[in-house]
């Protein structure tokens, strides 16, 4: 993949190959057709209902791009930077559990599809490859480490410090999930994150817990659900490595983390699966951005399908955008020869996107450019 994108280049016409798959419209079915049902449900499901699920799609939907003509585009240049390392686009790999169970490459041929493209990806505590293994797998290329709070904060130091020593540029502490939300459609098919999945950092570290327990009529919540704000202080403390909080949906919540010294905030409701009924993330972005982003980098997850989203975040003030079931799809449908694919496909699309905006560069785009409605 080259950069920087010369307009009217176009899309490579190879046949479908390894990648599994030949355009992004193809993708999501190549990733079913590959998938046992339980898996499916509980890659594609969200929380209850699933209305925050649908509501990130919709809060696209409902936005259109305001393009300038006549702009004088020849080049396009999708690089930039997060917390000063150097990427190729603006969009990186969100953090996903056990990729092993999508395909045989898991997080190992995810993120060395990534380092490959120049694309920041985000390893999962919950991987099913340690975070070391991860690592040597992606060579040099840009990658944090997602931490989910453990029961004994030593638990949590350990992953830290191994992150750190393993040559990872962030930690990025989930903040959304005290215990798992309510997953109708993933306990219909009997997938639980508690069951006994292999995880590649090893059994002693666990996910958020599935429920609270029962006490009579009071329920009580495991140990590190009642984590407040000064775990920030706790982690800062126990790492040189920079804090990224993921899971903010308020602008008093992130002034708050940067109170306590987060140097990023990413814009997340899980991807729909934690509070059903949750605003969609690209609604209190701006929220978001007007609180913290001129102190602190701004990114958002959640929907984001097609190079048209990731305009509209950037442009209503994200600095870089999370992409999370879309890259699953594509490892579902050709292991790391289908998450370079993806890549290559988003970032051609994304360049002609960006052209047919009139803007040469990620800095050009504002929200002048996006409207609500038709």
């Amino acid at each position: 993949m080259s950069f920087p994108y010369v307009a009217g280049a176009h899309v490579p016409t190879s046949g479908v190959g390894t990648a599994g798959f030949r355009t992004l419209s193809e993708l999501e079915r190549a990733a079913a057709d590959r998938l046992p049902s339980g898996i499916w449900d509980y890659l594609q499901g969200g929380a209850g209902e699933e209305r925050t699920l649908r509501a990130n799609r919709e809060a696209f939907r409902r936005r259109t791009l305001r393009p300038k003509v006549l702009a004088g585009v020849s080049v396009v240049d999708l690089t930039t930077t997060l917390l000063g390392a150097p990427v190729r686009a603006p969009f990186f790999v969100a953090p996903a559990a056990y990729q092993r169970d999508i395909h045989a490459e898991g997080e190992r041929g995810m993120a060395a599809a990534a380092a490959a493209a120049g694309v920041l990806a985000i390893v999962s505590t919950l991987s099913s490859f340690s975070l070391e293994e991860i690592a040597e797998a992606s060579e040099h290329g840009p990658r944090w480490f997602q931490l989910y709070l453990q029961p004994e904060f030593a638990q949590s130091e350990r992953l830290v410090r191994g992150a750190e020593r393993a040559g990872y540029g962030a930690i990025v502490l989930t903040v959304d999930a005290p215990l798992l939300g309510t997953r109708d459609r993933q306990s219909r098919e009997g997938f639980a994150l508690d069951s006994p999945v292999a995880i590649g950092n090893g059994p002693e570290f666990v996910s958020p817990a599935r429920a609270p327990t029962a006490e009579g009529s009071r329920f009580r919540l495991r140990s590190d659900a009642a984590s407040d704000w000064e775990t920030l202080d706790r982690l800062r403390d126990a790492t040189r490595l920079p804090l990224v909080v993921k899971g903010i949906l308020r602008g008093e919540d992130a002034q708050k983390a940067v109170d306590h010294g987060a140097a990023g905030i990413v814009v997340s409701n899980h991807g729909g699966r934690q509070l059903d009924g949750a605003p969609a993330t690209l609604d209190v972005l701006p929220e978001i951005v007007n609180a913290v982003g001129s102190k602190t980098e701004v990114y958002l997850d959640g929907g984001v399908r097609r190079a048209s989203d990731v305009v509209m975040a950037l442009a209503l003030g994200a600095h870089a955008v999370g992409i999370g079931r879309p890259i699953l799809w594509a490892l579902a449908a050709g292991g790391r020869a289908g998450v370079a694919r993806y890549f290559e496909l988003l970032s051609i699309e994304l360049a002609n996107t960006m052209t047919l905006m009139g803007s040469p560069s990620l800095s050009d785009l504002d929200p002048d450019m996006v409207a609500v409605g038709p």
